[in-house]
């Protein structure tokens, strides 16, 4: 089951970018943006880009010379943000958080938005970032909390859940929602290296049922 989690293909990365983006990946995208630009790197490493919604975020917020590689391990999901994008400033390619394929002290600032929660060795992942980043560069990820606390994801898994008794959905709880513990999380990050709650919104019910329920095809 572990293994199906890092595979997003088929529909996938057009539901992420239809239903899940405006409602849980954009706001936090302008939010990592803007923490980022603050910094003012020259190069930056996207890992787990996605559908590139960070990727969108971070050009809009980055001066005109700054350059981003946008990596992530699934090549539609890269497929993808690539047509949504124009700029010779962004290069693609498909590469493994764990495995970089990078020189050391690459890059100014690595940055990844809720993707470390796919990692299955997240201390390496994180060792991968601090290695790659040149004396003094920056690391940013995000991770989601608890499903608990994430009410649409916990209602619409609850409500799936009703719908099948006896095959309930666990991959929002399992994954997405699963690295969550902030004391292993800053343990991992001690361990590769390394020494404010936001609320989304949607204007329908309908894009996160419409998303869960799609995504609940290839997910059990």
């Amino acid at each position: 089951m572990a293994k199906v989690d890092t595979v997003f293909s088929g529909s996938i990365p057009s539901l992420y970018d239809k239903y899940l983006g405006p409602l849980i990946f954009e706001p936090y995208a302008e939010d990592l943006a803007s923490r980022l630009a603050a910094l003012n790197p020259a190069r930056v490493l996207e890992t787990a880009a996605g559908t590139g919604i960070v990727t969108r975020a971070l050009l809009r917020a980055l001066p005109a010379e700054t350059t981003i590689v946008a990596t992530d391990l699934n090549q539609p999901m890269l497929d993808h943000a690539a047509r949504q994008v124009s700029s010779d400033r962004v290069s693609w390619r498909t590469a493994d958080a764990q495995a970089l394929p990078f020189p050391d002290h690459s890059f100014d600032a690595v940055v990844c938005q809720f993707g470390v929660m796919f990692f299955p060795d997240r201390q390496r992942a994180y060792r991968e970032a601090r290695r790659v980043l040149k004396p003094g560069g920056h690391f940013i990820l995000s991770t989601w909390d608890a499903i608990e606390h994430n009410e649409f994801a916990n209602v619409a898994t609850a409500a799936v859940a009703e719908m099948f008794a006896d095959d309930p959905p666990g991959f929002l709880a399992r994954t997405p929602h699963g690295y969550h513990d902030v004391q292993l999380i800053l343990a991992d990050a001690r361990g590769g290296g390394s020494s404010g709650d936001r609320l989304s919104r949607c204007s329908s019910s309908r894009s996160p049922a419409t998303s869960c329920i799609s995504i609940r095809r290839t997910r059990r």
